[in-house]
């Protein structure tokens, strides 16, 4: 199978669009308690890009500003879809499962694994 450069996505309803120019950094499993609310799940799969790779090829996403980190998501549905930390400049992450084909972009590590939820236990604990 052929890496799918550029990688394309979008949320449930179809109402956003999006394709980011790889390559990848990494795809992270992120147990913190801000992205299980957030998305509603245990955990969220993360994939990392270097700023400036992403376009939105249809719709323009809802941003949330909490707790100094930008998060974007569609007004309609509600899937969220990139996430910024400041603290992080050169770097966004895509929500990885709302890739057209996710299967490119296994984990390779899991964060604050702090605040996993204790029946979602981590694969590869650090």
């Amino acid at each position: 199978m052929i890496d799918p450069v550029p990688f394309t996505g979008g949320c449930l309803c179809g109402a956003l669009r999006y394709e980011v120019r790889g390559p990848a950094a990494e795809t992270t499993l992120c147990h913190c308690s801000d992205c299980r609310r957030a998305s509603g799940a245990p955990f969220v799969a993360w994939t990392f890009f270097r700023n400036g790779s992403l376009s939105w090829l249809h719709g323009t996403p809802k941003l949330l500003r909490f707790a100094k980190r930008d998060r974007s998501f569609c007004g309609d549905c509600g899937t969220p879809l990139t996430f910024f930390d400041p603290s992080l400049p050169d770097w966004f992450e895509v929500n990885t499962c709302t890739f057209d084909e996710p299967e490119f972009h296994e984990p390779v590590n899991e964060c604050w694994l702090d605040d996993h939820v204790s029946w979602a236990r981590p694969k590869n604990p650090l």
